[in-house]
């Protein structure tokens, strides 16, 4: 007889929140540590910071940025209390920004359903655009609705 191996299921514990946020074709993965100091690589994140690609939040989106990134967490009056890594690829600056945002609100919403959900609903934080680039079409010329001119008569 053989002796059977029991094997238990792997327990994750993670000491964050993760959500995803998407627009157009930006993709983020947002990350809410709970702990006060966070190591990301080469770098550390404290409580109240917002890291970008391994970069700041401020420098990687703008000055003028700040505003737009911080509103979930304003609305949520969560500023300082986590340190936030985000990880966005793919799309233009804007659609990574708003990206990050819908994963924000999404982990917000993870974190206390009933108390933050209808805030974020109410301004529209939770909600997905969906919009993206139509795609090109075949005998088209390289545009998605171009055709050829029709002879009049």
């Amino acid at each position: 007889m053989e002796d059977k191996k029991i094997i238990e299921p792997k327990v994750d514990k993670k000491d964050y929140i993760f959500a995803v946020g998407r627009r157009k074709e930006a993709i983020a993965g947002v990350r809410f540590h709970k702990k006060d100091k966070v190591s990301w690589g080469d770098i550390t994140v404290n409580k109240g910071e917002i890291f970008v690609n391994k970069m700041p939040a401020e420098k990687y989106f703008g000055s003028q940025a700040v505003n737009v990134y911080s509103e979930p967490l304003r609305l949520a009056n969560m500023e300082n209390k986590f340190a936030i890594t985000v990880i966005v690829r793919g799309g233009g600056k804007f659609g990574q920004l708003d990206a990050m945002v819908l994963g924000i609100a999404r982990a917000l919403n993870q974190l206390d359903r009933d108390k933050f959900r209808p805030a974020l609903k109410k301004q529209g934080f939770l909600t997905r655009d969906s919009r993206t680039r139509e795609r090109r079409k075949v005998g088209m010329g390289g545009k998605a609705r171009r055709r050829k001119q029709s002879p009049k008569r």
